[in-house]
């Protein structure tokens, strides 16, 4: 471990240890949330500050329910020997129920973990399918979005407008392998082709100028960016001084989120395409959950992940709510199972389903990005150009080899 992965681990538990002891009335009463997330690595615009702000506000729209809840955070610094680690610590001192978790390959491995010790944990940053597929788990929900649901909308929309030959630029984890792996079968599904792919270090990388070269030089119509956050950000950013766009060639941002749009502007950011599941200004809801959360922001609109830790924080809370405190302590599997039988509905995502194998269902939104003359105003950046059904946006469920759906 270098020194900065040790310190930042003693911080991490340093941050654990001092939970504070509950008495024995206190502690049945009280239900305990973790938000597992990025706070100052690659993904921390995307999830971080952000989330927590979301699962608080959730907390808060619950109060005086009669239930003490009571939310604390820390950086796993997308490692998943880290995330491991405070997960069963938090476990083990007290935590009933962990959020948000992303990098799928924290995700995963704080799934396993999770199922051991009969936890909950519901999974919004992370975003691999596999997390409802062959990993599923009775202690997990998979929130807002995943590979597959960004392969299908993304994927498919840009083979069916004519780029059909493509090229991965590719994160080089879990994450990555699975989104790369999600397009290249809707790309053929749809009748487009995969000319290769560069694998490209997670985390770390912030010149990509070599890696886009290489896609360059096989002249394919589409270069698939299976990536997320500022690495995402770069390669926009680095095939604008490239030109890549001048030559004919579109970029596929399979994993852009609203604030990636902010941090790269929209003379650069302009006519990109990307898949979201929640937009602030898609409707009156959506808008009125802006308005709420907006006071606890510093200059930020929420995107799909922020809005699926508030929306998953609500309904897990209404579940713990319906059980009784003391029976979603006891049991994670059967509060998954309490949820899993309950209707979601929020202003955020709207009303929705959580599947046998944890699947949450909602439509994804297909957006492109506005020019500054379309903009009207502070982030107003996306435009829709379609919408997949929530029946169709995901994966369907006897494809997924969950164990816990009976054949």
């Amino acid at each position: 471990m270098n020194r900065r992965a040790l310190l930042g681990t003693g911080a991490a538990a340093a941050a654990v240890t001092t939970l504070p002891r509950l008495s024995r009335a206190q502690a049945a009463n009280t239900y305990r949330i973790g938000v597992l997330t990025d706070m100052s690595g690659t993904y921390r615009d995307n999830t971080g500050p952000t989330s927590v702000i979301c699962v608080r506000q959730a907390v808060a729209e619950f109060a005086n329910r009669g239930i003490n809840i009571e939310v604390i955070e820390a950086d796993h610094q997308n490692r998943p020997d880290l995330g491991v680690s405070l997960a069963r610590q938090w476990y083990d001192q007290g935590i009933d129920m962990l959020l948000d978790v992303p990098t799928s390959s924290v995700g995963l491995a704080v799934q396993q973990v999770t199922r051991e010790k009969n936890k909950a944990v519901l999974q919004v940053g992370s975003a691999t399918a596999d997390l409802t597929g062959q990993a599923c788990s009775p202690n997990a929900v998979h929130w807002a979005y995943d590979t597959y649901m960004l392969a299908k909308s993304t994927g498919a929309a840009m083979v069916k407008a004519g780029g059909d030959s493509w090229y991965f630029i590719t994160a080089d984890y879990a994450f990555g392998h699975a989104l790369e792996r999600d397009t290249t079968a809707q790309v053929k599904a749809s009748g487009g082709k995969v000319l290769g792919a560069v694998r490209t270090p997670f985390p770390g990388t912030t010149d990509f100028s070599s890696f886009l070269v290489q896609a360059m030089a096989t002249r394919p119509k589409i270069i698939g960016l299976a990536n997320a956050g500022l690495d995402t950000i770069n390669c926009v950013k680095q095939a604008a001084e490239f030109g890549v766009t001048r030559r004919g060639t579109r970029l596929a941002c399979m994993l852009m989120f609203i604030t990636d749009v902010h941090s790269i502007g929209l003379e650069q950011g302009g006519g990109l395409v990307l898949t979201e599941s929640f937009y602030w200004d898609m409707n009156d809801r959506t808008r009125a959950f802006l308005n709420r959360v907006k006071p606890r922001l510093a200059n930020v609109y929420p995107n799909c992940i922020h809005a699926g830790n508030y929306s998953a924080t609500l309904h897990a809370l209404k579940a713990v709510a319906d059980m009784g405190v003391p029976a979603a302590k006891a049991s994670g599997a059967d509060l998954i199972s309490r949820m899993k039988a309950m209707p979601t509905d929020d202003d955020a995502f709207g009303p929705g389903s959580i599947r046998a194998d944890g699947r949450k269902i909602h439509p994804s939104f297909l957006f492109e990005v506005k020019t500054k003359a379309e903009s009207r105003g502070a982030w107003d950046y996306l435009k829709l150009l379609q919408t997949t059904s929530a029946e169709e946006a995901f994966r369907p469920l006897a494809e997924g080899n969950c164990p816990l759906v009976r054949s």
